[in-house]
């Protein structure tokens, strides 16, 4: 789950990680006012939407007056910001950060992320704070440097010192860098954080260390324990569908082909997408409908699938392990029959209960193409989208 940037920002001032002075906005008059509230001559207005690249799209506008901050915040506000990572869309933008301007001698880039081969959480900093890591990874890998935090002794201050030493801090630097590091594993422990980005961390001309930006992704799986975390969730930064998904305890992915896909498992729902490009189709969507599904899930499942115009066909795949085939079957039937499925649906069942399932979907009537095995629903799906 990924939250805006005030909402990193405020859980960064509760571990102890400094930011510049700032205000949250929702409307022109509330922007304008929250710039008399900071003081000062000029004054940044950030859009508040989950992805990078704002500054490039006009998200991040430097002003220089009170009425410029109302006019750039309703701008921002009545408006989408398309960046590279949004899509052609966009995404709404359901509120704006006025912020002091802070002065700048040197960007920097930090992170910590759980790696998942190692096993441990990784830090990843590097001078060139303000770009595109991805870039500076690809064409000049060796101004990135990393360390392993070992789990049992956590972050050691030796480790914090190599990385500021290789960022070119000192004196108190160093430090204040310190404090930052130990502040962000932490806040990745209790928070059950997946990933802490700032970038840039920057050096102010007055040789302090301040996060000019925050970016904070969370464990879906841990969201359970965190109902602090849980509600700053913002919906209209999610697919619908997908947001659909998540309130029905569905897995679910919008994709760029044609042909929706069910399946029970993440495992199993990979390998089927693989297949289907295999055969030469484009899977719509991954959806994982899990191992315990219902009859009613799958129902709302279809609901999704068939939300989606490109869908020309559907393959469900099902191996009845914990979840019975005929109650997989039963869902189909009523989702079928509520939804007025008017595009070809290809089944295969296998497992628990199968052949009741396959005698449940010969004897409803419905036009639904059986299949015995993985590789015929594939060949059969690719088949139906193409005729």
């Amino acid at each position: 789950m990924n939250i805006h940037e005030y909402q990193a920002k405020q859980l960064f001032v509760e571990f102890g990680i400094p930011v510049p002075p700032r205000r949250i906005a929702r409307s022109e008059q509330e922007a304008q006012d929250a710039a008399k509230n900071l003081k000062g001559e000029s004054w940044v207005v950030k859009a508040q939407v989950h992805a990078g690249g704002r500054g490039k799209a006009g998200g991040v506008q430097l002003v220089n007056s009170i009425e410029a901050v109302g006019t750039s915040a309703l701008k921002m506000l009545s408006s989408r910001l398309k960046t590279k990572q949004t899509g052609e869309r966009g995404l709404p933008i359901p509120a704006v950060i006025v912020e002091h301007v802070t002065d700048i001698a040197r960007e920097l880039y930090l992170s910590a992320l759980v790696d998942r081969n190692s096993e441990r959480v990784v830090f990843m900093a590097s001078r060139a704070g303000g770009m595109d890591i991805e870039a500076v990874a690809e064409k000049t890998p060796e101004k990135i440097v990393t360390t392993k935090i070992e789990p049992a002794v956590g972050v050691q201050p030796y480790q914090c010192r190599e990385i500021a030493f290789a960022l070119g801090l000192e004196g108190n630097q160093i430090n204040a860098f310190i404090k930052i590091m130990r502040a962000i594993y932490r806040l990745m422990l209790e928070k059950d954080a997946s990933q802490i980005e700032i970038n840039p961390l920057v050096v102010t001309d007055s040789g302090e260390l301040i996060a000019l930006d925050a970016k904070i992704n969370f464990d879906d799986n841990a969201l359970y324990a965190h109902n602090d975390i849980t509600e700053m969730r913002d919906p209209s930064q999610e697919d619908e569908r997908e947001h659909l998904a998540h309130l029905h305890g569905l897995n679910y992915i919008t994709l760029s082909g044609n042909i929706g896909c069910m399946v029970n498992g993440a495992g199993l729902a990979m390998a089927t997408m693989d297949l289907v490009k295999l055969k030469g189709g484009k899977p719509a969507n991954f959806l994982d409908v899990g191992g315990g599904t219902t009859p009613d899930k799958v129902a709302e499942a279809f609901k999704l699938i068939l939300s989606d115009e490109k869908v020309q066909a559907v393959l469900v795949n099902i191996f009845g392990g914990i979840v019975r085939c005929n109650l997989i079957a039963e869902g189909i039937i009523a989702a079928i029959k509520e939804v007025h499925v008017n595009v070809p649906v290809v089944v295969r069942l296998e497992g628990t209960n199968a052949d009741k399932g396959k005698e449940l979907l010969k004897q409803s009537g419905l036009k639904i193409i059986a299949a015995d095995d993985l590789n015929e629903a594939a060949e059969l799906v690719v088949k139906a989208t193409s005729s």
